[in-house]
């Protein structure tokens, strides 16, 4: 497990440092440094794929009308959020950005309920009516709606959803995205290029920072889906908060973004429904472990007792 705890906790770091890197390219506008995540992103997974000489997939992917209408939608929402994302950093919202991934868990309950028809315990039930006034209370505090982190949660959220119900692993699907996405983003950048607007070109720091934002995008989630195969479910959503609580930091304590105490208090009530939340979580993780250990064990005095009966017989 601490391979897998090293990874996620690796991932969740990376991700959360990300403010960082885009600030980096603030001469850079939000849709170029998009088309540069994508098609370097492409780039450093076919590396990977043809390592792993893991090609053959691709073409009955391709083929599978399916596979295709799930992947365009998932790959269509992730680069929304993407863009939402860099522009938000990059124009001084590090700190709703962040609020948008603290709330993402609890979105992601929400679209289980309203698509999927999952049904929620009673303290998960308590934690989406406090974000909800967390959200309703910073939506006060603004004078706005927190759009920004309400884009990030819901296109994350969807994004999620629409993976979840996909058949290919998150390596491959993540592929599969860059490669749906590979056309429109080859012609946005071919179009920058020809019309002299480009950022990218020549040997200068902007050049090496743009093509290096696939493997920077591309590392974090390769760590991730390494993690969640060998860690709990409950770890995974509990290490998840390290992202947005390194974010907030960041825009606090590096871009000094304006956290005054009266937002601090509708954050608190999103924090307040995570860890309610985390704890259910835990709990009902805890207790299906419980309920499995005992199945088993009831399993194997029953099988010692046939075995027993049987033995007395002979």
């Amino acid at each position: 497990m601490n391979r897998g705890l090293y990874a996620a906790v690796g991932a969740y770091v990376l991700w959360g440092l990300f403010p960082l890197y885009w600030k980096a390219l603030l001469t850079v506008s939000s849709m170029e440094i998009l088309g540069h995540r994508i098609f370097w992103s492409l780039v450093f997974m076919a590396g990977v794929l043809s390592l792993r000489r893991d090609w053959s997939w691709l073409r009955l992917a391709l083929r599978d009308g399916r596979v295709l209408r799930i992947y365009a939608v998932a790959s269509a929402l992730l680069a929304a959020n993407w863009l939402v994302y860099v522009w938000a950093v990059n124009n001084g919202f590090v700190i709703e950005s962040s609020l948008g991934y603290f709330s993402n868990p609890l979105v992601s309950v929400l679209l289980g309920v309203v698509f999927l028809r999952e049904r929620l315990r009673p303290m998960q039930t308590t934690s989406v009516i406090i974000a909800a006034l967390g959200v309703a209370y910073l939506t006060f505090e603004y004078g706005r709606p927190p759009w920004i982190a309400l884009a990030l949660a819901f296109t994350f959220g969807l994004y999620g959803l629409m993976t979840k119900t996909a058949s290919l692993s998150a390596v491959r699907g993540f592929t599969l995205e860059m490669v749906i996405l590979l056309l429109p983003t080859v012609l946005f950048l071919g179009y920058l290029g020809g019309s002299g607007q480009a950022q990218f070109g020549g040997l200068n720091g902007v050049t090496l920072l743009l093509a290096l934002a696939g493997p920077v995008t591309a590392i974090p989630l390769l760590l991730f889906g390494s993690a969640a195969r060998s860690i709990p479910l409950s770890m995974v959503g509990f290490l998840q908060y390290i992202a947005p609580t390194i974010q907030l930091l960041i825009g606090v304590l590096v871009y000094h973004e304006a956290f005054p105490p009266s937002r601090l208090a509708g954050f608190a009530l999103i924090w307040a429904a995570l860890l309610l939340y985390s704890y259910d979580l835990a709990r009902n993780s805890r207790n299906s472990r419980q309920q499995k250990l005992s199945a088993e064990s009831t399993r194997t005095l029953s099988t010692d007792y046939t075995d027993f009966a049987d033995n007395t017989k002979a």
